[in-house]
């Protein structure tokens, strides 16, 4: 809830803890997917402009342990 419309602010320890979703050289997006560039010029995925990461702590799958952590980050669901 911290990132900007098309803007990651999470770096550092934060990136980290919540590893931007990256989107491979060249991705192409569509619909409500864009890709955005990350201060250290890596791209990362979006949808409907907010950066998408995953959490260090989730460790299998269907794991969703960062969800509300720290009150600001959410789980992303399918609509």
């Amino acid at each position: 809830d911290r990132d900007s419309a098309g803007q990651s602010n999470c770096d550092g320890e934060c990136a980290t803890r919540w590893p931007p979703f990256a989107a491979e050289a060249g991705a192409t997006a569509e619909g409500d997917w864009t890709v955005i560039t990350r201060s250290d010029g890596t791209t990362m995925w979006a949808h409907k402009g907010k950066p998408l990461y995953t959490y260090a702590g989730d460790t299998k799958a269907g794991d969703a342990t960062g969800d509300g952590v720290g009150g600001v980050w959410h789980l992303a669901t399918a609509e």
